[in-house]
This record gives C-alpha cells, structure tokens and sequence, in this order.
C-alpha cells in the first residue's frame, strides 16, 4: 500500500505542475523555451507506466492518473506546435 501511496504522490507532483505550463502557453500564446522532444518522452514514460501496471495486473487504479497525466502533456504539446506554427508566420 506504501508503494502504491508513493506512486500516487509522485505522478501528482508531475502532474501538478502541467496546468500550469498549459496557462502560461495559452495566455502568452508563445513557446520559447519548451522543448518538444522532452515532452513526448514524458508521455513515452507515461505510458511504459501504464503498461507496467497492465502486464502486472495491479494498481490499475493508477492508470486513471498517468491518463490524467498524459492527457495534460499532450495538451502543452498540441499548445506547442499550434503556437509554433502561429508564431513563424
């Protein structure tokens, strides 16, 4: 149960953090600075979680929160190349 606790924890405090690079993105409407690459291998991690949890066939009560995580990543990326693509023309 410590493990699952931890677990939670830390996939918390990476997600907490999304939303607000999300609004800073959007309300600057620029992405100076964000590293696209960097975040695919976040989601890339996300989903090794996922499938961590799946092969096992435990805590899948976590895999609810790495979709929530990988769900807010893939929104700052999709703000990423929206804005990129904006802001070379």
């Amino acid at each position: 149960m410590a493990s699952e606790i931890l677990e939670f924890a830390m996939l918390f405090a990476f997600g907490f953090s999304w939303p607000f690079a999300i609004w800073r993105t959007y309300k600057a409407k620029r992405v100076d600075g964000k590293s696209p690459q960097f975040m695919v291998i976040v989601i890339v991690g996300y989903m090794c979680g996922i499938a961590a949890h799946l092969v096992e066939g435990t805590k899948l009560w976590l895999c609810a929160v790495y979709l929530v995580d990988m769900a807010l990543v893939s929104t700052d990326l999709a703000l990423y190349f929206h804005y990129s693509r904006k802001n070379r023309k």
